[in-house]
């Protein structure tokens, strides 16, 4: 995995060569290697651990997801601040099954970095709010499930929202 930074120096460089292979007339040299150096400049904006760990996570592998952002040494060095947003909430995820207080750590942190999707920001606060119910913190936990109704416009988490509001009457 290449820090962030890096991937731009390569992408500039194969850019660089493309224009020199354009100046000396091969053409189709130069047009492969700008389509190369798009690669490096998608990766940039998409880290590809971070990737193949969402694809962990669809299979619902939290271990092999952990093995894949495991691999990421330096957060700070290597993602973007979105991406540590979504790095941080897959661990909140995956720490959500036996930590609740990592948990907490991890989702709150995602949030405080930014996450780019509606749908990620209602997830993240609903699974805040359903830590904030087991620690019997009832107003936080109110707070988060109407902040996580807001922000979810396609409804698709009605059901857990509604699920949570019933458990909360009973605390």
């Amino acid at each position: 995995m290449f820090n962030k930074n890096l991937k731009l120096i390569i992408a500039g460089l194969i850019i660089a060569f493309s224009v020199y292979q354009f100046i000396e007339g091969n053409i189709g040299n130069g047009i492969f290697l700008i389509l190369l150096s798009l690669i490096f400049v998608f990766l940039y904006f998409r880290n590809e651990i971070i990737l193949l760990a969402f694809l962990r996570m669809r299979k619902q592998d939290l271990t092999g997801t952990k093995n894949w952002l495991d691999k990421i040494k330096n957060p700070e060095g290597a993602l973007t601040v979105k991406q540590q947003g979504y790095y941080n909430y897959l661990h909140g995820i995956i720490f959500s099954q036996t930590n609740l207080t990592q948990a907490e750590k991890y989702f709150k942190k995602a949030l405080k970095l930014g996450l780019t999707m509606d749908y990620d920001v209602a997830m993240a606060k609903l699974s805040l709010a359903g830590i904030s119910m087991q620690k019997r913190r009832k107003r936080e936990a109110t707070m988060l499930l109407n902040e996580a109704k807001k922000l979810d416009k396609n409804n698709m988490l009605t059901d857990q929202i509604k699920m949570m509001q019933q458990q909360m009457k009973k605390i």
